[in-house]
């Protein structure tokens, strides 16, 4: 599951994975597994921030293979937050998601200017 949560991490570079891990490990954050009876498949992470809208639950690493098998275990994230009194499911990650993730827009851009 490790290798897959950097994997993600490292697609984005969004935050260290080491910060990721260790909100993990002191369980300000989850992690959620696909498994398909005999290996993972993907792994997903999650945390609950407060903001000025209420409270929002962000999907902070996601990846895997065999996406159209797991893409669908979307929806538990998705009831979690709602128990958890969220408003809205936020999602740190690629632009790509957009295509196979029904109903969620592109609200803002992260810019990025390496500098030298």
């Amino acid at each position: 599951m490790r290798p897959l949560l950097e994997l993600a991490s490292r697609a984005t570079c969004l935050s260290a994975f080491a910060d990721f891990e260790a909100d993990i490990l002191a369980g300000r954050s989850l992690v959620w597994i696909a498994w398909n009876g005999r290996a993972i498949e993907a792994a997903a992470a999650t945390s609950l921030i407060n903001s000025d809208l209420g409270r929002v639950c962000v999907i902070t690493l996601c990846a895997g293979r065999a996406m159209k098998r797991w893409l669908k275990l979307v929806d538990r994230i998705e009831a979690y937050a709602r128990d958890e009194g969220c408003g809205r499911i936020r999602i740190f990650g690629r632009k790509g998601w957009l295509r196979v993730l029904e109903g969620y827009e592109a609200r803002h851009v992260v810019m990025d200017k390496l500098l030298v």
